[in-house]
């Protein structure tokens, strides 16, 4: 496995999300502390931080799964706290987001599980341009010959697979990855880095990338933004990064190349 040099895919002029003074609370637990960030156009970020830090909220966030307490949240040039039920809607249908875990329907087989976010939201579209979307993403995910398989018949990683293919099928601009290589043996987590990053160039995404594995950040990610108690420690390159002397990030580093 090797990261391919994607940075002349990034558009630095283009942000795609921005998030300015971002806090949340649960009753007296701080989860979001104050966080700043930006997303480029075509780049692939990665939220690094232990269980607990905060990563998972940030994306439903996002996605206006949750409210924040303050702060800015600016996705594909729109305002979330202006949005009304409709426009949040239209919006996340440019938005991908494949769950930690894959949030297959268990009653239906993979054509079905892919064709029902195109079904559910639009309305006009045709039985095979149905089909086509779903060979297409299928095609891109490398699991063609699952098409009519059950969820219970597939392996961890293909359900990853498959659930990613879900989020692609509506060709959105962003892509949201939690914890894509959690519960996955090396090789299959190897499968699922490669995956991104061919989303990233076959796609031109642009790519938030939630994750605890420093394997999967390091290989994924153009940046890598390290969360720690509700705040960034330090965003840049994974080698910027883990050049710091913060006790906080050389434990985190030496938890999973040591322990």
């Amino acid at each position: 496995m090797k990261r391919p040099d994607s940075s002349l895919l990034i558009d630095k002029s283009e942000t795609v999300i921005s998030i300015d003074g971002l806090y949340k609370s649960f009753d007296d637990l701080k989860v979001l502390n104050g966080i700043d960030l930006k997303l480029h156009k075509c780049e692939n970020l990665t939220v690094l931080g232990k269980s607990g830090s905060g990563k998972s909220v940030l994306l439903k966030i996002i996605v206006g799964l949750l409210k924040p307490d303050s702060g800015e949240i600016i996705v594909l040039g729109q305002k979330l706290n202006r949005l009304g039920t409709a426009d949040l809607n239209a919006l996340r249908l440019r938005i991908g987001f494949s769950f930690q875990s894959s949030a297959l329907y268990d009653s239906m087989n993979v054509f079905q599980n892919l064709a029902f976010p195109l079904t559910m939201n639009f309305k006009n579209i045709t039985k095979k341009e149905v089909q086509t979307s779903v060979e297409e993403v299928l095609g891109a995910v490398a699991l063609s010959d699952k098409i009519f398989q059950m969820p219970s018949e597939l392996s961890g990683g293909q359900r990853k697979r498959i659930g990613i293919a879900r989020a692609l099928i509506t060709k959105p601009e962003i892509m949201l990855y939690d914890e894509p290589t959690s519960g996955l043996d090396p090789i299959t987590c190897v499968e699922i880095i490669d995956l991104i990053n061919e989303v990233q160039r076959r796609y031109n995404t642009s790519s938030i990338i939630i994750t605890h594995d420093l394997t999967c950040a390091k290989n994924t990610g153009n940046r890598i933004a390290m969360l720690d108690d509700g705040i960034f420690l330090k965003v840049g390159t994974f080698n910027d990064v883990f050049a710091s002397e913060d006790v906080r990030i050389k434990g985190f580093f030496n938890y999973n190349f040591i322990q």
